[in-house]
């Protein structure tokens, strides 16, 4: 049985930061497509930054245009956990983030309709 454990939400203030830690069981996530989505208030569910490594033939990262040189997405495969460092964060980052996984690999274009498996969420709330 898969399970994505997302932790580290919380409350911060403008231009702080966190770091989201999603903790994968029962999955691989190596050479799988991973990725963190948000969803605020009343707003649809948007991916906020994806990574996709192939082994010993790299990989690539994808960033919403919001979070571009705020947010860094990466994977420790030793500990199986996916990671969103988030910085100079801003009240219009509040939502709840939620990790996500595809079952099968090979290329993906990062859209939620990719991804099989989901975190419960953790909630951010950046304000003064």
């Amino acid at each position: 049985q898969v399970q994505l454990v997302e932790t580290g939400g919380g409350s911060v203030q403008p231009g702080g930061s966190l770091r989201l830690s999603c903790a994968a069981s029962g999955y691989n996530i190596s050479n799988r497509c991973t990725a963190w989505f948000r969803q605020a208030p009343g707003k649809e569910r948007e991916v906020v930054a994806g990574v996709y490594l192939m082994g010993q033939f790299g990989g690539r990262t994808s960033y919403h245009d919001s979070v571009k040189g705020r947010f860094t997405v990466s994977q420790d495969k030793a500990k199986n956990v996916l990671y969103l460092e988030m910085s100079s964060l801003k009240p219009e980052d509040t939502a709840m983030y939620y990790c996500a996984a595809r079952k099968f690999a090979g290329y993906c274009a990062f859209v939620a309709s990719e991804f099989n498996y989901w975190g419960q969420g953790t909630p951010v709330t950046v304000s003064s």
